[in-house]
């Protein structure tokens, strides 16, 4: 099973259209995914609502596409809440990981992915080698949340396709 996680809790994110365009192109090739959107959702402390959503959508899943905004040259506090209220042993380790980082600005969260890496191997997961950084998000994605742009859409086909074979 893979799980996409919408990492940030901004209600009309880039992120979210970002997971979404992941879950079509996963379905193109035959995959379903589905999606974990952090919005609206208490990380703050474990309460059924998690605990639910925990159940259905981390622990069952094999593969995680992380695709992670950039804040403030980070990823996300709220992405960092919700792994410190899960279950780390039973929803985290020795699963795989492939992350997207999502900007406006030139680097696509490059720094962001780098010091999610760090905290998703000290909990034995095995992250992809292809980190994609999606740089200017809002100039390569139409107003309804497609990505527009032909040489973004190959680097996102190719990660896609590596990851499956991961």
């Amino acid at each position: 099973m893979y799980t996409i996680i919408s990492a940030t809790n901004r209600i009309g994110s880039h992120t979210e259209k970002v997971a979404k365009e992941y879950q079509k192109i996963l379905k193109t090739k035959g995959i379903n995914a589905s999606i974990f959107s952090l919005k609206n959702l208490n990380v703050l402390e474990k309460n059924p609502d998690f605990s639910k959503a925990e159940n259905e959508f981390l622990i069952p899943a094999q593969k995680f596409i992380f695709i992670i905004p950039e804040y403030n040259g980070t990823f996300p506090g709220v992405l960092k809440a919700m792994i410190d209220i899960s279950d780390v042993k039973r929803a985290w380790w020795y699963k795989k990981a492939l992350l997207v980082g999502v900007s406006t600005g030139r680097a696509g969260n490059l720094r962001g992915m780098d010091q999610i890496t760090g905290s998703l191997n000290h909990m034995k997961m095995i992250v992809h080698h292809n980190k994609l950084p999606i740089s200017v998000i809002d100039k390569v994605m139409d107003e309804d949340g497609t990505i527009t742009n032909k040489s973004t859409l190959q680097a996102i086909d190719q990660q896609v396709d590596e990851f499956i074979n991961f």
